[in-house]
């Protein structure tokens, strides 16, 4: 337990300091640079020539006011999520505090020394070179709680099922969400309108519109509804009306299961979910299966009578871990 504890501690002193950190930088680049700036500084660039600017004063205070509502934001919402390790919230405070430094000091740089604004230089290479860096970083503190996640101690067991000698039982159950598979039929029938329109030359470049369409509306309908199995062999969790594509454990895999409260304000909102709490999905609120995998972050699914699920899998866990 206190090495749980230590952890959390370390990641909370972590993401404090770094916080401070991005802050003090975002407003000592331009201070710093202060006599060496125009009036007006070129922030924004169309193409390789400046097209908007702002009074100095505005260069250190925007992204400083930017960067402090984000840190409100987090953690605000932190205090509602009940994971230990909240890996997507590092990867956004590493992702967003690279990006706003890296914007911060490629506008310092592109001003320095200039009598008026519009002589900024071009900020095209290093706004690359930012957002690449910005996105590994953003891509290593995902990882990073990731593994915090897998690292977790092992929850409370979780209710058993009295399953008699020689007995094979299996569990079934499923969940819809209609207003998920209302929007996936309204997307797929823009999608069909616009195809048709194209065929009658109505619009052109079709596949600028019919692709993506298509592509969210059969994402969100595979999301809509989920079936989950439990049998000797272990879960077998199946989305969308023709139960593909399919997520599976082997029962040796399974640590433990049990039942858990959850809402879509705990997991980021509906559906397939990446969060603190590991992988959730969320087509209504209340009662999840909730398995802690003996490597790997957490797997739920809101589905009806979770509490037999839970304990059909802890009795076949026990008892492969027996034999």
């Amino acid at each position: 337990m206190s090495g749980g504890g230590n952890r959390n501690r370390g990641a909370r002193w972590s993401a404090a300091a770094w916080a401070a950190g991005v802050l003090a930088a975002l407003v000592v680049l331009p201070l710093g640079a202060g006599d060496r700036l125009p009036d007006r500084v070129a922030t924004h660039w169309g193409g390789d020539r400046p097209d908007g600017s702002m009074p100095f004063w505005a260069v250190p205070l925007f992204p400083a006011l930017l960067w402090t509502a984000l840190l409100l934001i987090l953690a605000l919402t932190a205090r509602r999520a009940t994971g230990p390790v909240r890996a997507w919230y590092g990867a956004v405070l590493l992702f967003t505090g690279v990006l706003l430094t890296g914007a911060q000091a490629s506008i310092v740089h592109a001003n320095l020394d200039r009598t008026d604004w519009t002589e900024a230089a071009t900020v095209g290479p290093a706004v690359a070179l930012t957002l690449g860096t910005a996105a590994l970083a953003g891509l290593l503190g995902l990882l990073a709680g990731r593994r915090g996640a897998a690292a977790a101690p092992a929850p409370a067991p979780g209710p058993v099922l009295d399953v008699p000698a020689g007995e094979r039982f299996v569990w079934l159950s499923w969940t819809t969400n209609p207003w998920l598979q209302l929007t996936a039929a309204a997307l797929g029938l823009v999608a069909a309108a616009a195809a048709i329109a194209a065929a009658g030359g109505l619009i052109g470049a079709p596949w600028a519109v019919v692709a993506p369409l298509t592509v969210v509306a059969g994402v969100v309908l595979g999301c809509s509804s989920v079936q989950a199995r439990v049998t000797p062999k272990g879960l077998e969790v199946a989305f969308g009306p023709a139960g593909w594509p399919v997520r599976r454990w082997p029962i040796q895999a399974i640590e433990s299961a049990r039942v858990e409260q959850r809402t879509p304000a705990q997991v980021g909102g509906w559906g397939y979910r990446l969060s603190g709490l590991g992988t959730t999905v969320m087509l209504r609120r209340g009662d999840c299966l909730v398995i802690h995998p003996r490597t790997g972050a957490e797997f739920a699914v809101s589905v009806d009578d979770a509490e037999r699920g839970a304990a059909l899998l802890n009795t076949l866990a026990a008892r492969r871990t027996a034999d």
